[in-house]
């Protein structure tokens, strides 16, 4: 038998999402993922695993071939890069956006304007494209505390309502993108598996675009 296709998940809200649109597209773990200590999960159909991993990890999976396949957030491959990877689908989940943000009324206080952020490349492209001389400070949580704090002028993150940043007086400002999870496949994988993953991704994207229709 050949060696099973492994379908990579981000852990966390993608994870719960994704969860029923594969079982739209007819492919569901064989065993509760919420209640298994386990990270490599077979599905029912047998030539397919799941690897339900970091959301942050599942590029360098793909990338590499350890993962034939992936979902994972856009702002993920934005700053992460998508070498070597198709992105053939845009699964229209977990939809956000990644936004600058900053104290409501506030300018910035420093001279070089001072960002903070995770998502430290993208934070660096988008102020050059403005031409906005930028010193990026790479915080993994607690963004909103920054500028509280007078560690930044902005931050830069995913703002879903906003209520986060409003009950820290903070005031979202520019859009730089919006954000949803996409699946991601390894070109060499799709070379050499073609016939395999092909059916897989069109099943999805039927599932996708049904989902679209009811809405």
């Amino acid at each position: 038998m050949s060696k099973p296709l492994i379908l990579a998940l981000s852990k966390g809200r993608i994870l719960k999402e994704t969860l029923p649109l594969l079982a739209d597209a007819g492919i569901v773990p064989a065993e509760d993922l919420d209640k298994s200590r386990k990270l490599l999960f077979d599905t029912n159909l047998p030539d397919v695993k799941f690897v339900v991993i970091r959301a942050t990890d599942v590029p360098t999976y793909v990338q590499l071939g350890a993962a034939d396949i992936g979902v994972a957030g856009k702002d993920v491959l934005m700053e992460h890069g998508a070498k070597g990877l198709y992105e053939p689908l845009d699964l229209n989940i977990s939809r956000c956006r990644l936004m600058t943000a900053g104290i409501m009324g506030g300018a910035p206080r420093h001279a070089r304007r001072r960002v903070a952020t995770k998502f430290v490349n993208i934070a660096r492209r988008y102020y050059a494209s403005q031409g906005i001389q930028a010193e990026v400070i790479k915080l993994y949580g607690a963004m909103e505390l920054a500028p509280l704090m007078n560690l930044a002028d902005e931050i830069v993150d995913i703002v879903d309502t906003g209520n986060t940043l409003r009950a820290n007086g903070m005031e979202p400002r520019e859009l730089i993108t919006e954000i949803s999870t996409r699946l991601v496949v390894n070109k060499a994988s799709m070379t050499m598996q073609h016939e395999r993953i092909t059916p897989l991704v069109e099943r999805l994207r039927e599932a996708v675009n049904k989902r679209r229709s009811e809405t």
